[in-house]
């Protein structure tokens, strides 16, 4: 129950001619939406929701011509606006009432995520958890992050939200980890299959990233994907493979891994560590080596999923991916940047010659193109 003491008054509401506008703390106005038990507003172009508001009796002295306005009267909220007594706000959801303070809890962008596309990310394991670390750390927006694995030690140093973090095979492992055995990984997922699924439930499109090689990545991977994937959600797989100093056993493992793994997403991105020590000094140290082998697969996700989440220039909506990467089978992914005079071109070029891809762009079936500058991008780059 929320007292008056407990609610921080968030502005000013004032009740003019049909609107109700609040005057918050910097002095701007915003025009505030009264419907369905939820009060928010919208100002230079942000929507959000009150989740308080404090209404003292008479902080606002109505006017004749308020009175009479027939919108306002239509709405039962409004003569607490107006001070007319302390009357409370229906809410079917919740609310509480203490004198002339009311709560309303609500989100108004629950009512618009029907228009919009959920995305999940899944890291699978230590690799896919140690990328999907580095994605929160670079406060990457609009996906919902989640870190599976068998080793519970591991997912206790994670940033993912606790309630997000899955522990599979707890019978199995005891929460010890796989030891890296793939069949390990694997019957843990499949013991935990239940969970996995209301992990994924209400997702249209999911990334299942991992670091293949291992026990808890390279069987639980495909074991995951093939559920999301049976749900109707767009799956888009992106593995790395073992630096060759990991050893032939992880190879192996992973090559097998990498096979399961495509026969149950739509996409699969596959990404060569030992690509990448081309891109790196030769005096560059293990630890940052990894790193960057993790960062890798947050490019890999952050380049598909801004294009769906952040409006540019040319909109690109989650069909349009879709139609790309439904079903489309493996996947290459190459990154470019550039700077100066022919910043664009160079950057094109370098995308489309990375160290990451295998081959050429002259057999891809569909190509989705992600194009990030600033303010000074012309018309001509």
């Amino acid at each position: 129950m929320a007292t008056a003491s407990d609610i921080r008054p968030m502005g000013v509401l004032n009740v003019l001619g049909g609107r109700v506008l609040l005057e918050n703390p910097t002095g701007r106005l915003s025009c505030l939406k009264l419907c369905d038990g939820k009060i928010g507003f919208s100002s230079a172009g942000l929507r959000s929701i009150l989740p308080h508001l404090r209404c003292s009796t008479n902080s606002h002295s109505v006017s004749p011509y308020q009175n009479k306005d027939r919108f306002l009267n239509l709405h039962h909220e409004v003569p607490m606006l107006r001070g007319e007594g302390n009357k409370m706000i229906t809410n079917p959801r919740k609310e509480s009432s203490s004198g002339s303070v009311t709560e309303i809890l609500g989100d108004m962008n629950g009512s618009n995520n029907n228009n919009e596309a959920k995305i999940k990310v899944i890291g699978v394991g230590g690799g896919g958890s140690n990328a999907v670390n580095r994605m929160i750390e670079s406060e990457m927006q609009g996906v919902e992050f989640w870190i599976v694995n068998t080793d519970v030690q591991a997912m206790k140093m994670s940033p993912v939200f606790p309630e997000r973090r899955l522990q599979i095979g707890q019978e199995l492992t005891r929460g010890l980890g796989a030891g890296g055995n793939p069949e390990i990984g694997m019957n843990a997922a499949k013991e935990s299959k239940e969970s996995i699924e209301e992990a994924l439930y209400g997702a249209d499109m999911v990334f299942v990233t991992a670091g293949m090689g291992g026990g808890t990545g390279t069987g639980g991977a495909p074991v995951i994907a093939g559920l999301a994937k049976s749900m109707g959600i767009l799956t888009v797989g992106i593995a790395t493979t073992p630096f060759s100093f990991e050893g032939r056993r992880r190879t192996v493992q992973a090559q097998e891994g990498i096979a399961a793994l495509r026969e149950n997403v739509d996409t699969l991105i596959v990404i060569p560590n030992d690509k990448l020590l081309t891109a790196v000094s030769p005096s560059t140290p293990v630890t940052e080596a990894f790193n960057l082998a993790d960062d890798i697969l947050r490019q890999g996700v952050r380049g598909i999923s801004d294009i769906i989440t952040i409006p540019g220039l040319v909109n690109v909506d989650f069909a349009d991916v879709r139609t790309i990467m439904a079903n489309a089978g493996s996947s290459l992914m190459g990154i470019g940047t550039a700077t100066g005079k022919t910043r664009a071109r160079d950057a094109a070029l370098n995308a489309i010659q990375s160290p990451l891809l295998d081959l050429g762009i002259e057999r891809a079936t569909g190509i989705v193109w992600n194009i990030t500058g600033g303010s000074d991008l012309t018309l001509f780059e």
